[in-house]
């Protein structure tokens, strides 16, 4: 048995799939991959995400310890989002992923126009 704050899971494989049970939070880490961004920057870079939605999931994700929320005292306020170690910890999961969806598209599907990701990691 597992258990995380007071939560029980009989397969780590349930853990993972609780924790990533949206379409959003693995890539907001995609892009944190490649580096420290602030709300703005996150917000242009996952496509299609809402603002309220955003800011549901980075919060999720940090109670989570996967990623670190950084308040700078400033005027206006400077918020920036990075991973933990943890969270840096997907990062081969991630690109296995990122090569597994470019096989299968090139398997099952059509490729009409070059990858839109703009991480370092999909070059």
């Amino acid at each position: 048995m597992y258990y995380i704050n007071d939560k029980e899971y009989k397969c780590s494989v349930s853990v993972t799939l609780d924790i990533f049970n949206d379409r959003w939070k693995l890539g907001i880490i995609w892009h944190l991959l490649d580096g420290d961004m602030r709300f703005k920057d996150l917000h242009e870079t996952v496509c299609e995400i809402t603002q309220k939605t955003l800011t549901i999931k980075l919060k999720e994700l940090e109670e989570k310890k996967i990623i670190h929320r950084e308040v700078y005292a400033e005027v206006p306020p400077k918020v920036v989002y990075s991973l933990t170690e943890c969270g840096k910890r997907l990062k081969p999961v991630l690109e296995e992923m990122y090569k597994w969806g470019i096989s299968y598209v090139e398997e099952c599907g059509k490729v009409t126009s070059d990858d839109q990701c703009k991480t370092s990691l999909c070059k």
